[in-house]
């Protein structure tokens, strides 16, 4: 679409280098990145998107359009005609939502009943079956998306008439945040006590400002991994199939495999999704209750829950490949021109083996170049760097050994990202 500004994105400071690395592969700069500490959902997270666009912006009547990450938009012609629509409309003054045009019946998403014109005149909790086909049988219910749009000036009027508590927490935490580098980071105490809700409860179901304006552009969330079998391409099987696998008798599945060789023998709507950190098997319409593992998980504290095997850093990204008593190996990727801050380890030593790239090393007061085979030795407590000076990617295989291996283990000297976690 035309005259549109560059992304303004809100995430969760743990996701911060993995967008990042998500824009660059695209292309895409955005006009800024604001870090939560912690996830306090979409009401406060518009609200601190509004006060970074505000304080750059010569007056508060920035037109915004609010997009969760997660979807899926087939018909991108149809999706601008709608945003003109809800552009004409909040321009005027109303909180536009987009109401996806339903084609069953789903108990996994919220409803919103349309009134007269572009009126909003319900917006209902997700329904068990029979309700939701009572919706759709009406014609006047649309699939809540999540998706908004309006000025950030009735925005920040219409909290301060329904969440004034709310809306006094963020300015706090946004005014007491700071510069990190590419990226804003809110004041994490401050936040951390503001108020947790939706745009919906806070402000939508309240107002008397609320419209609606019908998407049918083929749309989907990706909210479980059935709905990504629904939107994605499928073999004559109905399967949607990523990686190394082999099916055998195998219907209207979901079968990815990033790391191994998966293999389905007389499989019927079934999802396998085999990663680094685990293995998921469910049944596609059990495919919602996935959030009960994850909640299980976090209650437990493991691993899989607190951390990825992969993990992106500004630099690049390290991956775990191995681990045991007192000793753990990684892969590491560092990315061209880019390079590890000068560090030091109070309770490991380090071996590095180049496998791809140039690697420009710092040890103590020595610095030398490596190259494919060659490797160094860093020991314990000693001042050290890594660097990618060539035009292509670096990879390392790290071996670490002491111990405590814990990633908290670093003393930083200099860094170019202006890292101090």
């Amino acid at each position: 679409m035309e005259d549109v500004a560059p992304p303004l994105l809100v995430c969760n400071e743990e996701h911060r280098f993995l967008i990042a690395e998500q824009l660059r592969q695209i292309g895409k700069t955005p006009a800024d990145m604001i870090l939560e500490p912690v996830g306090r959902n979409t009401a406060p997270a518009l609200t601190l998107a509004v006060l970074a666009l505000l304080k750059h912006a010569t007056n508060n009547n920035v037109l915004m359009l609010i997009m969760p990450a997660d979807h899926v938009i087939r018909n991108v012609k149809e999706f601008h005609t709608a945003v003109r629509e809800g552009a004409a409309l909040a321009q005027k003054g109303s909180l536009v939502t987009f109401g996806i045009v339903p084609t069953a019946a789903e108990t996994g998403y919220g409803y919103i009943k349309k009134g007269d014109g572009h009126r909003v005149s319900a917006f209902v909790e997700k329904p068990d079956l029979e309700t939701a086909s009572r919706y759709i049988s009406s014609g006047d219910y649309f699939w809540n998306s999540g998706m908004f749009m309006m000025l950030a000036s009735v925005w920040m009027a219409e909290l301060k008439k329904f969440q004034p508590a709310m809306l006094d927490s963020c300015k706090s935490a946004f005014d007491q945040g700071r510069r990190d580098s590419d990226f804003y980071r809110v004041n994490s105490r401050i936040f951390g006590n503001c108020q947790s809700k939706s745009i919906d409860y806070a402000v939508m179901e309240a107002t008397d400002k609320a419209a609606i304006v019908a998407l049918d552009a083929g749309w989907s969330d990706i909210g479980a991994w059935s709905s990504l079998l629904q939107a994605s391409k499928r073999d004559d099987q109905g399967n949607f199939v990523q990686g190394d696998t082999y099916l055998q008798n195998t219907r209207n599945s979901l079968l990815i495999s990033q790391h191994r060789l998966l293999a389905a023998v007389g499989l019927d709507e079934i999802i396998v999704v085999e990663t680094s950190d685990a293995v998921l098997v469910a049944h596609k319409s059990h495919a919602q209750d996935v959030k009960e593992v994850v909640n299980r998980l976090k209650t437990e504290k493991r691993s899989e829950y607190q951390s990825h095997r992969r993990v992106y850093r500004p630099w690049g990204y390290y991956e775990s490949v191995d681990a045991g008593q007192r000793f753990q190996v990684k892969r590491l990727m560092v990315k061209p021109g880019a390079s590890l801050s000068l560090q030091m380890h109070h309770h490991r030593a380090e071996h590095w083996v180049v496998v791809k790239g140039t690697a420009r090393v710092t040890r103590g007061e020595e610095v030398f170049m490596l190259t494919e085979n060659q490797s160094t030795y860093i020991p314990l407590g000693t001042k050290h760097r890594l660097e990618n000076p060539g035009n292509i990617p670096l990879e390392i295989v790290e071996v670490q050994s002491g111990g405590y291996l814990g990633e908290d283990d670093i003393v930083r000297f200099e860094d170019k990202y202006n890292r101090t976690t």
